[in-house]
């Protein structure tokens, strides 16, 4: 982190939007030569002295973080501090993600001065950080496990994979959300990416079922895999976030 941090020209500003109980802001950080900027959720910080748990999370290809904040995952973790994070025009003029090594790594950059940033602001919980996010969004989820495992104690990509050029080597909980009739994401993709995750975290001989269209793969393990494969296309179905951070709540770096 250090090393991204000696080339990023860091600016915040903080701008309140919103109050009681906890806090809704925009922060924005000049990294770069480049404004990034993002929404976050605070807890009430005032009621309590434990440390925050952190969630990252990013929209799909052509969102914003207007948009993806609609997803509520502050709503189900109201004691998280929950950043939803703007994508960079990309091809098309659409915001979006890096999903691979770059050489510029814009958003591996963003991730790194956000969290120190918000490090020196927050009690943050540096066990209990989290990253999730959907289709290009969760794509990049994936590239911070690949990129970034010594930072985050699990993931929850939703209807995303990861580049079959890259192979995470360090086992973490994955929660994976797809849909068996996405046209945008194939699912035959997303199923690769799953067997990967398996493989990785060997947690392929260990299937329990955990609800209607449920898996857990590794029940008891520290790292174990959970795929939700549901009926649908290219969504973010209705109590995603909850489950979310249903999972997310169970583990930590510890």
């Amino acid at each position: 982190m250090g090393t991204l941090q000696r080339h990023a020209s860091l600016i915040i500003l903080f701008l309140l939007l919103w109050s009681a109980p906890g806090s809704t802001e925009v922060i924005r950080w000049q990294i770069d030569g480049e404004l990034r900027e993002a929404i976050i959720y605070a807890p009430d910080i005032s009621r309590t002295n434990e440390k925050i748990p952190v969630v990252l999370a990013f929209h799909g290809y052509g969102d914003n973080m207007q948009n993806f904040q609609q997803t509520k995952i502050h709503d189900a973790w109201s004691d998280a501090l929950v950043v939803y994070f703007q994508g960079l025009n990309r091809r098309g003029g659409l915001r979006g993600w890096q999903i691979e090594q770059d050489g510029r790594n814009r958003d591996l950059k963003l991730v790194d001065v956000a969290l120190s940033s918000l490090q020196e602001r927050y009690n943050v919980d540096k066990d209990r950080i989290y990253a999730t996010g959907f289709s290009n969004g969760g794509m990049f989820a994936y590239l911070l496990w690949l990129e970034r495992a010594n930072v985050f104690a699990a993931y929850a990509p939703v209807a995303a994979y990861l580049r079959p050029s890259a192979r995470p080597q360090q086992a973490k909980p994955i929660f994976h959300v797809a849909g068996k009739n996405d046209r945008v994401v194939a699912f035959s993709d997303q199923q690769t990416t799953i067997a990967l995750a398996l493989e990785v975290n060997r947690v392929a001989d260990s299937k329990t079922e955990c609800g209607i269209d449920c898996t857990l793969y590794g029940d008891g393990t520290d790292a174990p895999v959970m795929t939700w494969i549901h009926p649908g296309g290219h969504t973010y179905p209705r109590e995603t976030s909850e489950r979310i951070v249903s999972f997310f709540s169970l583990y930590s770096q510890k």
